[in-house]
Parts: structure tokens; C-alpha cells; sequence
């Protein structure tokens, strides 16, 4: 046995040195995604070529999201497979990219929320890349700034490098109307801190002057670069209040949306379930345009029940889990800050989706990591679980120049 190890190649050691729980909780999410999908689009229009080739609008987009699935595959095991270290250095020019782009959404005039571009064919968010390029570069800098010059390892250098690199696109996405994916900034920030070494006495510093500054970004700041921020957080107060709200207009989505779930007791109506059975969604209340996308929750409750939203949560407690647990054994500070900003972002997103859902947060609009409709943000979490793939499969291998250094 120790001879046939000896003998394997590097590819083959990396293959079957993955953390495969991992990839198991990952595939098993993306099917499970797949079906949900299915009946969460079944009531959207269909051109006709398509609806005689596929039926109904759920089979395309189940069909469409298989795709999607096919080329984050290829993006996981080929993040997985190549040393991170090596793929950190994408970081800059990924990061440069990102803000142009978003740039270029922010002057699109009366563009949808949240803002999409098409290049060469290809729709994606370029808030999305924001963040994944974001991730590289923090974890870049953190570890290797200090080697340029001990001062950029103080805190003050280590504070001050983490807000600029994530306050600009914050603001921008902010501008852009696209409040649920720039919310995503502030956990990652705060979870690069805490990683990055920043001591406690600084972040509880930094809490206090959050909380004395809170009042001025409601009311001053968070208009001027939001329209719809405040008028949502204001909606969502007077509803968690029990004040009286119009569920005609803007409190339509959260009423409904709330109603879903919370009716749907254990079993739920039954994956596709009819009007006759007393849905909802099959109804038409819940809104079928975002269904499949944003709102993809609000179906899983109300068709699969509490055991199925059951189920799903302790799919996603592994998944985080299996991360924190590669993070643990990473062999640097880059590796563990690449895995620790995935973990807050993959819980941000499940967070924000999910209690949007269920009135525990205002209607921000985010897809569910893995599980809704959304493109290109499925090849991105694919990515970044690729990453994390990639710090397990490399973290018993130590730098060429160690490697060196050690006597023959």
C-alpha cells in the first residue's frame, strides 16, 4: 500500500487527497437546486421554439442551471487543482475589472435592480466578481504586505487596507441599487479583521464608533446612495411592528412572501403543487418573475414543508462547517483568509435570502448560494469552493524555498 502511494502522481494525490464531504454537500445542494428550480419557474412565459422543445419554462431553467452547473465544475476542480498561492495573483487585475465594470452599471440609466451587463453574450453581476476578486486580493495583502515593511502589519495598516479595498465597492454597488449584495461587504470585512489579527481592543473600538455613526448613514448617507434602501427599511420595521402596512403594493412581496412559509407546516402542499392544494405560489401571489432566483426559499417552504427547509439548513451548516474545518488546517494566513471570507460570504448570502424570507431582514433581493437561479454567481460560489478545495489539497506543502533549504 505505502509503495502504491509512493508510486501515484501528483494529479492523482490531489484527487483523491479532496475533501469529498465537501463536494458531496455541494453537488447534493446544486440537485437539489435543480429540481426546486424546476417548479418555482414553471409558471414563467416561454417563447415558443423553446416551449416545443422544452415543454414548460421549469424545464428550461432546470436546464439552463445543468449548464451552468457543467462550467462551475470545471471552474471548481481547476481552482481546486491549482496551488492558491498561484491563483491569488489574479487578485489585482480581477479586483481592477470588477470596478470598472461596476462603474460602468452604476451609469446605466433606469437599469434593472439588481444591475446586470452582457458581454460577448455572457449576462452576469459584476457586483458578484467584486467581491470574489476582493477575497483574493485581501488575502494577498494581509499576509504579504508586512514583508514589504513591519508597519504594514500593524493594525491601523491591516484596518485601513481591508476598508479601502471593500468600502469602494461597497459604496458602489450601494449606488447601483443593489443593496443585498453590497450588505454582503460588512460581515466579510469584519470577518477579515478578525482572521487578519486585528486585536479585539480595535474592533470593539470600531463597533462603538459604528454605533455612534448609525444614525447619520440611515439618515444621511444611505439615501444619497440608495433610492430604495430606506423606503425598504422603513417597511420592513413598520411590518416586524405589526403596523399597518399596504400588502397591494410595497408590502406585497414580504406579506406574501411571509404567508408562504408560514402556512406551509411540516409536509408543505407538495414539490409543484396545484392551486387546487391550496399554494400560493401556484396562486400567483408570491411573484412568479423572481421565483426561481431571489425568492426561491419562499417555494422550498411552502411546497417541501419545515422538513425540507430543515433539511436544507443542515445542508448548509455542513457545508460551512467543512469549510471552517479546512481553514483550521490551512498552512498560512492567505489560505485561511481566502476559506474564512467564502464561509462569511456563502452565510452572508444564505442569511440575507433566507430571513428576507421570513421577515427576519429587509427585502434585500440575493440569490441562494447554489440552489437559486442565478447564472453566473453559481460558476463564482463553485469558484470560491474550489479555493477552499484547493487550501485543503495543498496544506501539508510548504514553500520551494523552505523545500531548499532543507540538507540532502
Amino acid at each position: 500500500m505505502v509503495a502504491a502511494l509512493s508510486h501515484m502522481t501528483p494529479f492523482l494525490r490531489k484527487i483523491l487527497g479532496m475533501n469529498w464531504v465537501l463536494i458531496l454537500v455541494m453537488y447534493g445542494l446544486l440537485i437539489f437546486g435543480v429540481f426546486m428550480i424546476e417548479s418555482a419557474a414553471r409558471h414563467l412565459p416561454l417563447n415558443p421554439d423553446l416551449k416545443s422543445q422544452f415543454g414548460t419554462a421549469g424545464v428550461y431553467y432546470a436546464w439552463s442551471q445543468k449548464n451552468w452547473i457543467l462550467v462551475g465544475s470545471v471552474a471548481f476542480f481547476g481552482a481546486a487543482l491549482v496551488d492558491y498561492r498561484w491563483i491569488r495573483w489574479l487578485g489585482i487585475p480581477f479586483y481592477v475589472v470588477s470596478l470598472v465594470l461596476m462603474f460602468v452599471g452604476m451609469t446605466q440609466p433606469d437599469a434593472v435592480q439588481p444591475v446586470r451587463l452582457t458581454i460577448l453574450g455572457l449576462s452576469f453581476q459584476p457586483a458578484s466578481l467584486g467581491i470574489t476578486s476582493g477575497i483574493l486580493l485581501i488575502s494577498w495583502l494581509l499576509q504579504d504586505l508586512p514583508k514589504i515593511h513591519p508597519w504594514l502589519g500593524s493594525p491601523i495598516a491591516r484596518i485601513a487596507t481591508i476598508g479601502a479595498l471593500a468600502g469602494v465597492p461597497f459604496l458602489v454597488v450601494m449606488k447601483m441599487g443593489d443593496m443585498g449584495s453590497a450588505l454582503v461587504w460588512i460581515p466579510a470585512s469584519l470577518v477579515a479583521m478578525l482572521v487578519g489579527g486585528v486585536p479585539y481592543r480595535y474592533l470593539s473600538l470600531l463597533g462603538l464608533i459604528g454605533v455612534m455613526l448609525l444614525p447619520v448613514l440611515y439618515f444621511v448617507v444611505l439615501p444619497m446612495v440608495s433610492k430604495r434602501g430606506p423606503g425598504r427599511i422603513d417597511l420592513w420595521l413598520r411590518m416586524v411592528q405589526g403596523r399597518e402596512v399596504d400588502v397591494t403594493d410595497q408590502g406585497y412581496s414580504a406579506h406574501y412572501a411571509t404567508m408562504a412559509v408560514g402556512k406551509a407546516g411540516w409536509k408543505g402542499v407538495g414539490w409543484g403543487a396545484p392551486a387546487e392544494r391550496n399554494s400560493l405560489f401556484a396562486k400567483g401571489y408570491p411573484s412568479k418573475y423572481t421565483a426561481h432566483n431571489d425568492y426561491i426559499f419562499v417555494v422550498i417552504g411552502e411546497e417541501l414543508g419545515f422538513r425540507g427547509s430543515l433539511l436544507l439548513l443542515s445542508a448548509y451548516a455542513m457545508l460551512l462547517l467543512q469549510c471552517l474545518f479546512v481553514a483550521f488546517y490551512s498552512r498560512d494566513l492567505c489560505g485561511r483568509l481566502v476559506v474564512s471570507l467564502v464561509i462569511a460570504l456563502l452565510f452572508a448570502h444564505v442569511f440575507e435570502s433566507i430571513g428576507m424570507c421570513v421577515l427576519l431582514l429587509p427585502i434585500t433581493g440575493i440569490p441562494l448560494p447554489l440552489v437559486s437561479y442565478s447564472g453566473t454567481f453559481v460558476v463564482i460560489c463553485m469558484f470560491l469552493l474550489g479555493l477552499v478545495q484547493s487550501v485543503w489539497i495543498h496544506r501539508n506543502q510548504r514553500p520551494m524555498l523552505q523545500l531548499k533549504a532543507e540538507p540532502a
